[in-house]
């Protein structure tokens, strides 16, 4: 844990404070203006695929692209000049509206409620399966002689997460207790009223949140994987601050305080990944947030 504190407070040490504040500013002007008009909401309204990838692609680049501009404007450093960044720049938008606008409505079941059901549990391993792929060809081509975006346990300490879990615990509790936070959360209640009357519930209750789950891998692998591990080599430390600007664009649809939270969340997650070169303390992080939030939420709700 010392290890992880010292690491924040090297980085927020050195940090340029201009390049700072006009990211935190930017981040700030993007959820302003996405709360108080609604864009996340209209964008989802949107019936054509093309024009849905392009808002959301338009919105991630702009939180991505600014940020190594501004390190360009007030520090005087140029990374559009590399072309493998250029080109990543402008990819990782599109990789990431990809995931998030595909279809992946399939014909599971006669049944009306059970093919909403296997719909809802295969949406998110799906769309961690065609990241993951996407993600895998830039790796083959670009980075195959490193680990695959952190995915690696070396020199890996697991204690320091699961602290970080505990300091959680009281913060989610608090949360539960909110009507944004309810309306969103459990996400189990999205299939509950399906498997009214089923026999082993608790089964088809634990496959949903497993699969529930498997979303925060794609979520870790892409923020913390790629946009930190495949920059490093240009951009050093300078890949935390975009990254976590374009992360807090992923959470528009959620309430105010977490989306508000997952810039800083952003930042503290890139800085471990950062020193440790392993996404699996960020996995760890996420996942066990995500799972307590369910908790928190049905009992909440309950």
């Amino acid at each position: 844990m010392k290890e992880i504190f010292r690491s924040i407070i090297d980085y927020l040490s050195n940090i340029n404070s201009k390049v700072f504040t006009a990211c935190s500013l930017l981040t700030g002007l993007m959820i302003y203006l996405n709360f108080h008009y609604g864009i996340d909401i209209k964008i989802d309204e949107i019936d054509s695929t093309a024009v849905h990838f392009f808002y959301r692609y338009l919105i991630f680049l702009i939180a991505f692209a600014l940020p190594y501009f501004f390190y360009f404007l007030l520090e005087g450093k140029n990374y559009f000049n590399k072309p493998l960044i250029l080109l990543l720049i402008f990819l990782s938008p599109a990789i990431f509206s990809w995931k998030m606008v595909m279809n992946t409505d399939l014909h599971l079941s006669i049944n009306s409620y059970w093919d909403y059901y296997w719909n809802r549990v295969v949406y998110w391993p799906i769309r961690l399966i065609v990241m993951c792929f996407m993600l895998f060809i830039i790796w083959k081509i670009f980075y195959s002689k490193e680990s695959f975006f952190g995915l690696t346990v070396k020199d890996f300490n697991w204690k320091p997460y699961l602290i970080m879990l505990l300091i959680m615990v009281p913060l989610i509790a608090a949360a539960s207790t909110q009507p944004d936070f309810l309306s969103m959360y459990p996400k189990l209640s999205d299939v509950d009223s399906v498997l009214n009357g089923v026999k082993n519930k608790w089964f088809y209750h634990l496959l949903h949140e497993l699969s529930y789950g498997s979303d925060f891998i794609s979520v870790e692998l892409f923020f913390r994987g790629f946009l930190i591990l495949a920059f490093i080599k240009v951009a050093g430390k300078d890949a935390i601050l975009p990254m976590a600007c374009f992360y807090c664009t992923i959470h528009f649809g959620k309430p105010l305080g977490e989306c508000i939270s997952s810039y800083f969340g952003g930042l503290l997650l890139g800085i471990v990944v950062y020193n440790t070169r392993s996404i699996y303390g960020g996995l760890i992080v996420h996942l066990g947030i995500a799972w307590m939030m369910e908790i928190g939420g049905y009992f909440g709700a309950g």
